[in-house]
């Protein structure tokens, strides 16, 4: 069963905690939390302060994406604040092998982010060292965005590179999941979806949302 991430991103921040507890109490599996620095995207969100004041709201694991030049200055605190896993871009780091060490020395589950232009090649060499390969479906840094189709062959060379390497490492799909393109997102090898839009937006609410987003992931 494919694991739901609901994006914070696209929830109501003046009821950011309110919306948290909703996506736990339908279900969700994690909770995604996108830091954006202004820099390596072209938008500014969350830093620490909100993970912190997050951890004490729910109990369910926090999926930290740093969308940040530089990430290794900031790993630890964030794992500090409450950080579970953090995902870094290899676009945004000279030194991917030592920033994933950094992350699981710190104590947290270490993840790997590319953009949907960078090759996948990037993942052979590091494969083993990590617990989460996640895969851009839209260019980051915001939300909302429509679902880039090349994603899905991506995905599919993504999930036989990850079966070969470390079969335990997990492949996170990030960018206009939904309903629509979850059961293929999960018959091509994903086992997390993030849905921001899917869970925070629309005319259902946060648990009407999820339940029919984990219906249409596990058709």
């Amino acid at each position: 069963m494919p694991l739901i991430a609901p994006s914070i991103l696209s929830a109501d921040f003046a009821r950011l905690a309110d919306q948290v507890r909703a996506a736990e109490a339908a279900g969700a599996d994690w909770i995604h939390v996108d830091v954006m620095d202004g820099r390596f995207v072209p938008n500014i969100t969350m830093g620490f302060v909100v993970v912190e004041a997050l951890r004490p709201v729910t109990r369910l694991p926090l999926d930290v994406h740093l969308m940040i030049v530089e990430p290794e200055r900031y790993v630890e605190r964030f794992v500090a604040a409450g950080a579970d896993v953090v995902t870094v871009h290899v676009e945004a780091t000279a030194h991917v092998h030592r920033t994933l060490q950094l992350i699981r020395s710190a104590g947290a589950r270490a993840g790997l982010a590319v953009n949907p232009a960078t090759p996948l090649d990037w993942f052979e060499d590091v494969l083993g060292e990590l617990d989460l390969a996640l895969l851009m479906s839209v260019n980051p840094g915001f939300g909302g965005q429509r679902f880039i189709p090349r994603s899905l062959e991506r995905l599919e060379r993504l999930a036989a590179l990850r079966d070969r390497v470390n079969p335990e490492a997990r492949i996170e799909v990030d960018g206009g999941v939904g309903p629509g393109n979850a059961a293929e997102l999960v018959r091509r090898g994903a086992d997390v979806l993030v849905a921001g839009s899917a869970v925070f937006g629309g005319d259902g609410t946060v648990a009407e949302n999820l339940s029919a987003l984990r219906d249409a992931a596990q058709a």
